[in-house]
């Protein structure tokens, strides 16, 4: 249950940044879902593997700055993946990874 709300408003924030974002498009609320699935799907396979050398390298002291350029990394590569979903630039997707790790952190504590 808590995979499909934080699938869902994962969805919702990323469809929200296409108002308040020029540089970030999405066509419709169905690829905002698949997009966000694809997203979660990265994370929890790739993002292990990118993030243990880095936390090492840092002694996990960047860990909050490591975790947020990883998954703005993973909605660029979900920019790749569906023609669909579109981010002009690497900045804005910092801006959506931004926005989805306050709204998980908001979703955890309630």
């Amino acid at each position: 249950m808590n995979f499909i709300l934080t699938l869902l408003i994962n969805a919702g924030i990323l469809l929200g940044m296409t108002y308040i974002l020029p540089s970030v498009t999405i066509k419709n609320y169905k690829t905002a879902i698949l997009v966000a699935l694809v997203i979660g799907l990265l994370n929890a396979t790739l993002r292990w593997i990118i993030i243990f050398p880095l936390e090492i390298v840092t002694f996990g002291l960047l860990s909050f700055i490591i975790r947020l350029f990883v998954t703005a990394v993973m909605i660029k590569l979900a920019d790749i993946l569906f023609s669909d979903f579109e981010i002009k630039g690497f900045f804005p997707a910092i801006i959506i990874a931004v926005v989805m790790a306050i709204a998980g952190s908001l979703l955890a504590i309630f």
